[in-house]
Protein backbone atom coordinates (compact mmCIF):
# COMPACT_ATOMS: atom_id res chain seq x y z
CA UNK A 1 0.00 0.00 0.00
CA UNK A 2 3.07 2.53 0.33
CA UNK A 3 3.41 2.05 -2.90
CA UNK A 4 0.35 3.41 -3.82
CA UNK A 5 0.75 6.29 -1.43
CA UNK A 6 3.74 7.19 -3.06
CA UNK A 7 2.34 7.02 -6.68
CA UNK A 8 -0.52 9.57 -5.19
CA UNK A 9 1.80 11.53 -3.58
CA UNK A 10 4.39 11.49 -7.17
CA UNK A 11 1.01 12.60 -9.19
CA UNK A 12 0.39 15.65 -6.78
CA UNK A 13 3.69 16.92 -7.22
CA UNK A 14 4.00 16.48 -11.42
CA UNK A 15 0.28 18.12 -11.10
CA UNK A 16 2.08 20.90 -9.38
CA UNK A 17 4.79 21.12 -11.70
CA UNK A 18 2.91 21.51 -14.77
CA UNK A 19 0.85 24.00 -13.00
CA UNK A 20 4.26 26.05 -12.39
CA UNK A 21 5.51 25.20 -15.74
CA UNK A 22 2.04 26.43 -17.30
CA UNK A 23 2.63 29.39 -15.26
CA UNK A 24 6.54 30.17 -16.25
CA UNK A 25 5.91 29.71 -19.92
CA UNK A 26 2.26 32.00 -20.08
CA UNK A 27 3.11 35.57 -20.68
CA UNK A 28 1.83 37.46 -17.13
CA UNK A 29 -1.11 39.26 -18.93
CA UNK A 30 -2.35 35.79 -20.60
CA UNK A 31 -1.92 33.85 -17.26
CA UNK A 32 -4.17 36.79 -15.39
CA UNK A 33 -6.33 36.63 -17.74
CA UNK A 34 -6.67 32.35 -18.08
CA UNK A 35 -7.09 32.83 -13.80
CA UNK A 36 -10.48 35.01 -14.46
CA UNK A 37 -11.89 31.75 -16.43
CA UNK A 38 -14.44 30.04 -14.17
CA UNK A 39 -13.33 26.69 -15.35
CA UNK A 40 -9.43 27.00 -15.53
CA UNK A 41 -9.52 28.76 -11.78
CA UNK A 42 -12.03 25.72 -10.76
CA UNK A 43 -9.39 23.28 -12.49
CA UNK A 44 -6.39 24.77 -10.53
CA UNK A 45 -8.35 24.83 -6.94
CA UNK A 46 -9.51 21.23 -7.37
CA UNK A 47 -6.08 20.11 -8.93
CA UNK A 48 -3.47 22.10 -6.47
CA UNK A 49 -5.35 23.29 -3.46
CA UNK A 50 -2.83 25.19 -1.71
CA UNK A 51 -3.42 27.29 -4.92
CA UNK A 52 -6.15 29.38 -2.96
CA UNK A 53 -3.10 30.97 -1.07
CA UNK A 54 -1.72 32.67 -3.97
CA UNK A 55 -1.74 36.36 -2.19
CA UNK A 56 1.06 34.60 0.19
CA UNK A 57 4.60 34.41 -0.68
CA UNK A 58 5.70 30.88 -0.65
CA UNK A 59 8.13 29.33 -2.54
CA UNK A 60 7.78 26.97 -5.33
CA UNK A 61 9.27 23.79 -3.77
CA UNK A 62 7.08 24.27 -0.71
CA UNK A 63 4.18 24.37 -3.28
CA UNK A 64 5.38 21.03 -5.09
CA UNK A 65 5.76 19.55 -1.51
CA UNK A 66 2.37 21.00 0.06
CA UNK A 67 0.38 19.80 -3.37
CA UNK A 68 2.31 15.94 -3.16
CA UNK A 69 1.41 15.65 0.99
CA UNK A 70 -2.10 16.65 0.09
CA UNK A 71 -2.32 14.36 -2.81
CA UNK A 72 -0.55 11.19 -0.46
CA UNK A 73 -3.03 12.35 2.86
CA UNK A 74 -6.27 11.73 -0.33
CA UNK A 75 -4.51 8.60 -1.62
CA UNK A 76 -4.21 7.17 1.95
CA UNK A 77 -8.17 7.82 2.54
CA UNK A 78 -8.82 5.94 -0.67
CA UNK A 79 -6.80 2.94 -0.50
CA UNK A 80 -7.64 2.41 3.23
CA UNK A 81 -11.62 2.76 1.88
CA UNK A 82 -10.28 0.70 -1.15
CA UNK A 83 -8.96 -2.11 1.22
CA UNK A 84 -12.28 -2.17 3.65
CA UNK A 85 -14.38 -2.30 0.81
CA UNK A 86 -12.81 -5.17 -0.85
CA UNK A 87 -12.17 -7.41 2.30
CA UNK A 88 -15.61 -6.74 2.96
CA UNK A 89 -17.03 -8.02 -0.31
CA UNK A 90 -14.96 -11.02 0.13
CA UNK A 91 -16.40 -11.76 3.84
Amino acid sequence: MSGRIAVWAGAGFLVAACWAAYAFMTPPESFLTSLQEPLVRAALYVSCPIASLRHYSIKLWWVLLANAATYAAVGLIIETLRQKLSAGLQA
